[in-house]
């Protein structure tokens, strides 16, 4: 009820509505009308409220919610149930909990704050409040556990695509799942598994966006690597950056993510082989690894050469200064390049 008192006032922006006119519309007292007012303030919502006039939505600072991300979500899988918290100390870890207790295919699980917020290989992430996007999915493909990568692969397409139509900029990918800008990371993809030998019982994928941070709200030791969109393609120093919507690039991420994984997720071998090369097609266009020379450290081996495509699971081929081909998996991989982002 709370909401469909929200939306009476979304209707109306900026114009009064009578409490006695939502009392009679929604078919509630005047009292739980004040009720559902005070509510939505502590959310966040600027609402004006005059004794003669009754209350009013202003435009004001934007509000992350379940409600605000899933109405009008057109998604069938993805995002269909949300999870949002002020504060969790990861979501990966409460998602892989849910998941465990046998939660829906598609749930999000949203953090404003993160105080134990995870990155690739037992790496710690930088996790400010109300700055940036905190979020885990929980997915249940079809896909055997070796195909785990193209997964990835699909997140960080689908990242970068939000990031292309929210921020107009085109983000390129490093291999296989940091979405970059002007060489800086602002979005890294975490994917955890539980499976079985021959099936996967679920996975999580992680993911940690940089969006309205400043630079002196990364840590020293990450300035010189870490960015964030408003940084990025904020606007020209002079000016004030720009902020972007934490909300509408949530909610773009969820819709294209929902996408890519109902065609994916097929026992069709021969409808996901082509989906899965469509996906490894896509994710070439925004690579900026392919053709660059890389090192990679690799099983206490280190391998130095040109990173030269990647396989339909998603597996990085390097042709190596000693002239040979290795392939190599993101789970045994650190892959840095020589030259600019490291």
């Amino acid at each position: 009820m709370k909401y469909k008192v929200l939306n009476k006032l979304k209707a109306n922006m900026g114009l009064y509505v009578s409490g006695e006119a939502l009392s009679e519309q929604l078919g509630v007292s005047r009292t739980a009308v004040w009720k559902y007012i005070n509510e939505l303030k502590s959310q966040g919502y600027i609402i004006e409220s005059s004794s003669k006039k009754g209350y009013s939505l202003s435009e004001g600072p934007e509000v992350i919610s379940a409600y605000e991300i899933g109405h009008g979500l057109e998604t069938q899988v993805v995002g269909k149930d949300i999870k949002y918290f002020n504060e969790l100390d990861s979501t990966n870890t409460y998602a892989k909990l849910i998941a465990a207790e046998g939660c829906a295919d598609g749930t999000a699980v949203i953090a404003e704050a993160q105080t134990a917020g995870k990155g690739r290989l037992g790496r710690g992430w930088s996790s400010a409040h109300k700055k940036g996007i905190w979020m885990s999915i929980v997915l249940r493909p079809l896909i055997a556990p070796e195909e785990i990568q193209i997964m990835t692969l699909a997140a960080s397409i689908a990242v970068a695509k939000a990031i292309e139509q929210e921020c107009h900029v085109r983000p390129g990918i490093k291999w296989p799942n940091d979405v970059l800008l002007e060489s800086k990371k602002v979005c890294g993809i975490l994917t955890e598994m539980n499976c079985e030998i021959e099936r996967i019982n679920f996975l999580v994928l992680g993911i940690g966006i940089n969006v309205n941070h400043d630079m002196e709200d990364f840590p020293e030791a990450l300035r010189e690597i870490a960015g964030s969109l408003k940084e990025c393609c904020g606007g020209e120093v002079a000016e004030p950056k720009k902020e972007f919507s934490r909300k509408n690039i949530i909610r773009c991420i969820l819709a294209e993510l929902d996408v890519i994984y109902r065609r994916l997720n097929t026992e069709n071998e021969e409808a996901y082989a082509d989906e899965a090369k469509q996906i490894v097609d896509e994710w070439k266009k925004y690579s900026v690894t392919i053709g660059r020379r890389v090192k990679a450290a690799m099983k206490g081996q280190e391998l130095v050469g040109v990173a030269t495509d990647i396989t339909r699971d998603g597996r990085l081929i390097i042709a190596c200064e000693d002239g040979s081909i290795r392939e190599v998996m993101s789970g045994e991989v650190s892959v840095r390049g020589l030259l600019g982002y490291s």
